[in-house]
């Protein structure tokens, strides 16, 4: 027996659980401490009453012989029809019009942004923006596939534009953008929707944050952009935008246009989910079915409210402290600029030992990321006011 050597080029630690690590041996070092932690991406904030409704009636069914679920509907590779419906209806009102037999339900984004790669070969070349979300790296290089990067950097907002002397075959691109909360425009995506049609190229496009756009200007699906249904696989997530992080749920588009090499990539992705996956249970469908219905929107809305509220709050100290940053305005995340040109991991230790408020060192998403932090706006109103008070009132010694 062999292992998989491509697991040996992964880092020795996921960089969250590096932060955690170092997070935890500071608080029991110093119990005495209330440390604040703006770090993760988890969110606070309590599922919507229409959510729970639906689940309580959902367990229910699962108590009577006449209305109880076994496994979903074509081993759930499609989803409950109440809940493909809602999704539909979401895309309607962006203006995007889907087929149910586009759309797999899955157990959330970071699940389908590896797992996607199972029907790709493994001799495709990679394009990543550098900084970058962890995952999507280390899901490539543990299938030992090359990967180069493209430049995120200040000169550009965090946002790079395709190179036409670059060649590849997969893209990532996930806007608004973790780490950096920056977004693109309908004009940007256009940009790289063509680059990919021109090299056959698939983009792989993570709209986890789409809720969280406010500004006409940018899109919320890449599906706003003509042609992209012929080389884009959009994969969304619940956990963001309702608060779905503990109960798992995500949807992603595979549309019927795109084919590679005379192949259904919807096809594939079926077949691969058939075999691979049993599917989202039958009562976390239907709370998230309940989150695109009208009282449901209405509801989530509300909550992503209060984290743009927490993202404003940490906007304006930063705008005070005269601190360089992108995101926070359609993005929960803050990415900000190492103050005094410290770097990223000295940043976290000052501002841990000295405020007691933990974010993430922007060098663990990436070469480019060196110098940068990021902040999340997940957290309580409360903490968040308090570790703004604490970051401001250090950084203006």
């Amino acid at each position: 027996m062999k292992i998989n050597q491509c697991f040996l080029d992964l880092k020795d630690s996921y960089l969250f659980a590096t932060v955690g690590r170092k997070t935890a041996e500071y608080k029991k070092a110093h119990p005495d401490k209330d440390v604040i932690r703006l770090s993760i991406g988890d969110v606070t904030r309590p599922l919507a009453p229409a959510v729970i409704t639906a689940m309580k009636k959902a367990v229910e069914d699962m108590a009577s012989v006449t209305t109880f679920k076994g496994y979903g509907p074509d081993q759930t590779c499609y989803g409950y029809d109440a809940l493909l419906d809602s999704i539909l209806g979401s895309y309607s009102r962006k203006g995007v019009t889907l087929e149910k037999g586009e759309v797999f339900i899955s157990d959330g984004a970071k699940s389908d942004c590896g797992n996607i790669l199972d029907i790709l070969s493994k001799d495709n070349i990679v394009l990543l923006p550098d900084p970058v979300y962890p995952a999507y790296a280390d899901a490539n290089v543990m299938a030992g596939r090359k990967i180069i990067y493209a430049n995120a950097n200040e000169a550009n907002g965090f946002l790079p534009m395709p190179d036409k002397k670059v060649k590849a075959d997969i893209i990532y691109i996930c806007s608004p953008n973790n780490p950096t909360g920056a977004a693109y425009t309908r004009e940007q995506l256009k940009a790289w929707v063509d680059y990919a049609k021109s090299l056959g190229a698939l983009i792989l496009y993570d709209a986890a944050y789409e809720y969280f756009v406010t500004d006409s200007s940018l899109a919320r699906s890449i599906y706003e952009v003509e042609g992209a249904k012929e080389c884009a696989i959009e994969i969304c997530s619940y956990s963001k935008t309702a608060g779905f992080t503990g109960v798992r749920c995500g949807y992603t588009i595979v549309p019927y246009a795109l084919m590679r090499e005379g192949v259904s990539l919807n096809k594939l992705w079926a077949r691969r989910q058939s075999t691979k996956f049993n599917g989202v249970s039958y009562v976390t469908q239907m709370g998230a079915a309940a989150v695109f219905s009208e009282e449901g929107e209405r509801q989530i809305t509300e909550n992503i409210a209060y984290y743009r509220e927490n993202a404003k709050i940490i906007g304006d100290t930063l705008d005070e402290l005269g601190i360089w940053y992108t995101g926070g305005k359609n993005s929960p995340y803050i990415w900000l600029k190492c103050p005094n040109g410290m770097d990223s991991w000295a940043f976290f230790d000052y501002l841990l030992e000295e405020a007691n408020v933990v974010g993430t060192p922007g060098s663990g998403f990436g070469r480019n990321g060196e110098g940068f932090f990021r902040l999340t706006a997940f957290g309580t109103k409360e903490n968040t006011q308090e570790a703004c008070r604490r970051i401001s009132k250090l950084l203006k010694k």
